[in-house]
């Protein structure tokens, strides 16, 4: 069952959210972070296929801040629109989006343990919402764009993590991942043969092999700690 919801954050802004709830109990909740795209058909399909294994799933739209309803595609356009969209909110004072995920992570905890999951520019949210935010109870970053930089590498999670990157990936070099997993040993580092975006079976960079044993590891990781 999916239902939309408004949630209000600390500072009193008020933003949309994307919510799919399983058919029984839930055995937990999952905050899904989007792409540059906006909670676009993707994403909305992945909270999903979470709820589809029991969980209930938030989407959260973190473009909020800066504009409403983002729903792009994968053309040009939607990606130098998207560029820009990030741009706008990675620009906003601290903390910024980040008070958005700490609500939707607030909204989910009554559904049991919290996981986050988020892809693309939403991996590196995840990321740092695992190193600076409570309540989170396990955090999976797909090839978080920005994340394997210096500084993002010296921060430290306040929960586990398991961080799914491409070896191919045009936009994190794969020197920077083999960096990051060496600064970072408490946190599993799994690299696949693939692109960036490889989970994303509405992109060229699909890749249906490393997008299944990505999600087999990441409903595993879950299932571990989100007791």
């Amino acid at each position: 069952m999916t239902t939309p919801l408004q949630l209000t954050a600390a500072d009193g802004f008020s933003f949309p959210a994307y919510v799919a709830r399983p058919q029984g109990a839930a055995h937990g909740a999952i905050v899904v972070l989007q792409e540059i795209f906006g909670v676009n058909a993707h994403i909305r399909a992945v909270v999903n296929s979470y709820a589809a294994q029991g969980y209930v799933a938030i989407a959260p739209a973190t473009f909020h801040r800066v504009q409403a309803d983002v729903d792009l595609g994968y053309t040009p356009d939607d990606i130098a629109a998207g560029v820009a969209l990030k741009a706008a909110v990675e620009a906003l004072p601290a903390p910024g989006v980040l008070q958005d995920i700490a609500a939707s992570v607030a909204y989910a905890a009554q559904f049991g343990a919290v996981g986050v999951v988020g892809y693309c520019w939403g991996g590196l949210l995840t990321w740092r919402a695992a190193c600076m935010l409570d309540g989170i109870a396990a955090a999976v970053p797909y090839y978080g764009g920005g994340m394997t930089t210096a500084a993002e590498a010296a921060r430290q999670p306040r929960c586990p993590v398991l961080a799914h990157f491409g070896d191919q990936d045009h936009a994190i070099a794969l020197d920077s991942v083999l960096a990051f997993q060496k600064a970072q040993t408490a946190v599993q580092v799994q690299i696949y043969p693939a692109q960036h975006g490889f989970n994303c079976d509405h992109r060229g960079a699909y890749n249906p092999a490393a997008a299944a044993l990505a999600r087999e590891r990441t409903l595993s990781f879950f299932a571990q700690h989100l007791r």
